[in-house]
């Protein structure tokens, strides 16, 4: 059964991030039929949405607009939108605090479900490169563009031979970025540590394209960490259900929902903590 003839799936939350609409790369249609899927009281639109950093009139598509109309249409139908603008959609950061109706704009969101407090935030403010070499992170965006189009070619080899996809793009994203889905990287450690310090429950970013749910232990506490992936590689999404969230991937051959909840016991200790316990051992001592 496809996405389009099942029933629409009524969810308390939805969290979606980096479709880069407008880009030659994004997932359009699979986000369109997404979006036709479900009915959320809350959906979150964690950045990046549209890519104004490599937007051109010459190219927006038709799947594209339908995305746009049908949030549109949700916000209509009694969904209440939060619009978080993300790097590359930097421009509707001006517009944060406005709220019309089911729409609002915010930089970033605390949301508090079944007793549970969720930060939610796109995440390039940890990005180094971006805020000390913002050139170097367009050339790498337009690097980026150029990649996932020779990607596209390459799959297409790959899927004649019988051969699985592959990625890049995220790739490439991984080794800059630092990390793996196994491991938790600077950007990860650094949001789980402000995050048990505020005393959230959760932590959810986009930005890095990296799809993956954890829990991150520390020695002042813990948090689950989560981030949405994107619409490029992965389409993937966050939804809050059964008082949980939920990583959820779109398969685009089949159309279907499929779950991941993986979590991962991770202990990191970061330089401050280390010092610190050292410093009370030679105290003891």
């Amino acid at each position: 059964m496809t996405a389009q003839s099942s029933p629409v799936r009524k969810l308390k939350a939805v969290v979606i991030s980096d479709a880069h609409l407008g880009t030659y790369g994004s997932k359009a249609s699979q986000l369109y039929a997404y979006l036709r899927s479900i009915k959320p009281e809350i959906l979150v639109l964690n950045g990046d949405i549209i890519d104004a950093w490599r937007f051109s009139r010459k190219y927006f598509p038709t799947d594209h607009l339908k995305v746009l109309r049908h949030l549109i249409k949700m916000i209509e139908s009694g969904t209440r939108l939060i619009y978080i603008p993300g790097n590359h959609d930097e421009v509707a950061r001006r517009f944060a605090g406005i709220e019309f109706n089911n729409f609002k704009v915010e930089n970033k969101i605390v949301l508090t479900l079944d007793g549970t407090t969720t930060w939610i935030f796109h995440g390039d403010v940890f990005d180094v490169v971006l805020h000390h070499s913002k050139w170097l992170a367009k050339m790498g965006s337009m690097g980026y563009g150029i990649l996932t189009a020779i990607n596209k070619i390459v799959n297409s080899i790959l899927r004649f031979f019988g051969k699985n996809k592959i990625s890049l793009a995220g790739k490439i994203k991984d080794k800059v970025k630092g990390g793996s889905k196994d491991t938790v990287s600077n950007f990860e450690s650094t949001v789980a540590r402000l995050a048990i310090r505020k005393g959230y429950d959760y932590a959810i970013c986009g930005h890095i394209h990296r799809p993956v749910k954890k829990r991150i232990l520390t020695p002042r506490g813990a948090v689950t960490y989560i981030n949405s992936g994107d619409w490029v590689d992965n389409m993937t999404a966050l939804e809050y259900e059964d008082k949980d969230w939920h990583l959820r991937y779109w398969d685009k051959e089949m159309y279907d929902v499929v779950d991941d909840n993986t979590v991962e016991e991770i202990l990191s200790e970061t330089t401050e903590d280390i010092f610190i316990k050292a410093f009370k051992e030679i105290i003891k001592s």
